[in-house]
C-alpha cells in the first residue's frame, strides 16, 4: 500500500477542510459523523453510530421505569425495595425528606414508619390530606442502619429528586431534615438556621423544617413542634390557604 508523506497528508487534509469551509460547512458534528474519508490511499476513518440521548421524562411514571431496578450506587445491594415516592402528580405541595427508614424500604413508600405517622398528623392539622400532597426523598433506596447520606450517594440520586420536581411543578416544597434542606438549597447551614423562612430552589419557595424524626426523638421538647408549625402556617399562607388556629396547651 502507497502511504502519503506526512505534510502531503496534512497538505491534503487543510485543502479538504477548506473545502467544507467555502461550501458552507462550519463543522463536523460527531453525532452525525458515521465515515469520513479523507484524501489519499488509505483506511477510512470510521466513527461509531453516537447514543441519541433519551428524551427526558414527562410523567413520574416515566421517571420511575427510567430509575428501573437502579444500580447506580451501593445502596442498591442492601435494599429491599427502591422508594421512588408517593401522592398526587400534580400537587400544589412537595414535602422532600432525606432517605427511607426501614418501614419505607421494606413497604417501597415514603415516610410509612412512626417519622411518617408524624408527618401524616401534620399534614391532616394543616387541613390538607396525604394524597393531596407529594412526598419523596433526596434518597430513594435506604442507607444501612440508617446512617447519614453519603455525598456521592446524595450526588448520584439527587437528579432524579430534581426531575421528580420539575414534572410535579409544585407551588411549595418542605424541605424534612438538614440533608433535604441541604440538598435542596446547595447551603452548609444547619437546619436550625435555615427554618423559619422561605428559602428559594428554581424560583420555587422552599420551607426547610424539622424532619418528623427530629419532633420523635425529641418529645419531651414541644418548642420543636410549634416551630414547625410555624413553618407550615407560613407555608399555607404562601398557598393562600385557611390556617387552621392551633393553641398551645398549657
Amino acid at each position: 500500500m502507497n502511504r502519503l508523506h506526512p505534510q502531503t497528508m496534512y497538505a491534503s487534509v487543510r485543502e479538504y477542510l477548506q473545502e467544507l469551509e467555502e461550501s458552507g460547512v462550519d463543522g463536523l458534528p460527531l453525532e452525525t459523523v458515521q465515515q469520513a474519508e479523507l484524501p489519499g490511499d488509505r483506511e477510512p476513518l470510521r466513527q461509531q453510530p453516537a447514543q441519541v440521548p433519551a428524551a427526558r421524562p414527562q410523567t413520574l411514571a416515566e421517571l420511575c421505569q427510567r430509575i428501573g431496578d437502579c444500580q447506580r450506587c451501593d445502596l442498591c445491594h442492601g435494599r429491599t425495595n427502591l422508594v421512588f415516592g408517593a401522592g398526587y402528580e400534580k400537587a400544589r405541595l412537595v414535602f422532600v425528606g432525606e432517605a427511607p427508614g426501614a418501614d419505607e424500604d421494606r413497604q417501597g413508600q415514603p415516610f410509612v414508619g412512626e417519622a411518617g405517622q408524624v408527618l401524616t398528623r401534620l399534614i391532616e392539622a394543616m387541613g390538607l390530606k396525604r394524597a393531596q400532597v407529594y412526598i419523596c426523598n433526596v434518597l430513594k433506596c435506604r442507607p444501612p442502619a440508617n446512617r447519614n447520606p453519603h455525598k456521592d450517594e446524595i450526588a448520584t440520586c439527587s437528579p432524579f429528586l430534581t426531575q421528580q420536581l420539575q414534572i410535579i411543578k409544585p407551588e411549595v416544597i418542605v424541605a424534612l431534615g438538614t440533608f433535604a434542606a441541604q440538598t435542596l438549597l446547595n447551603s452548609k447551614e444547619p437546619i436550625s438556621r435555615m427554618r423559619g423562612q422561605f428559602h428559594s430552589w428554581h424560583g420555587i419557595p422552599v420551607m426547610p423544617t424539622f424532619h418528623p424524626s427530629f419532633l420523635l426523638h425529641n418529645k419531651e421538647n414541644k418548642q420543636h413542634y410549634w416551630d414547625v408549625w410555624s413553618d407550615m402556617e407560613q407555608v399555607l399562607h404562601k398557598l393562600k390557604l385557611p390556617v387552621p388556629e392551633k393553641k398551645k396547651k398549657a
